[in-house]
């Protein structure tokens, strides 16, 4: 995998502008921050984003992947101004969950959306996910 990084750009905070990637490509619906049997634990955003990558990963690791195999991510959101007041404490959670074998937090290639509304009435966040698991 490659960080696509045009050196006369500034570096993004939090995201990859992109990645080049070889492999086995796993896509992953929108999934949202409910747990297993599909029951909202979390009713603020931080709670539901983190569930919602944690859903991530236990789908992605089904296919053998780990958090550095992700190489895109489209977050959609029903308010952008939870998602922007969430900061912190939504950016530590990120970086517990997207841990790469190296131990570092793996940041690919991003876009975040607010929409008018998602499909399940009590979600907060939706995020689609492609990663490509190396041969």
């Amino acid at each position: 995998m490659k960080i696509l990084q045009p050196p006369d750009w500034v570096a993004p905070r939090g995201y990859s502008n992109g990645i080049a990637a070889r492999g086995t490509v796993v896509a992953l619906g929108g999934l949202i921050g409910w747990n297993a049997e599909c029951k909202f634990e979390h009713h603020d955003f931080v709670g539901q984003a983190g569930q919602t990558l944690r859903n991530i990963l236990a789908v992605l690791a089904e296919a053998g992947g780990r958090p550095e195999h992700i190489v895109r991510m489209t977050w959609y959101m029903t308010d952008k101004k939870q998602y922007l007041e969430a900061g912190r404490p939504l950016g530590k959670i990120y970086r517990e969950l997207m841990l790469g074998a190296d131990g570092k937090t793996h940041y690919p290639a991003m876009a975040a959306v607010q929409v008018a509304a998602l499909m399940e009435d009590e979600a907060l966040v939706e995020i689609e996910a492609t990663a490509v698991i190396p041969d």
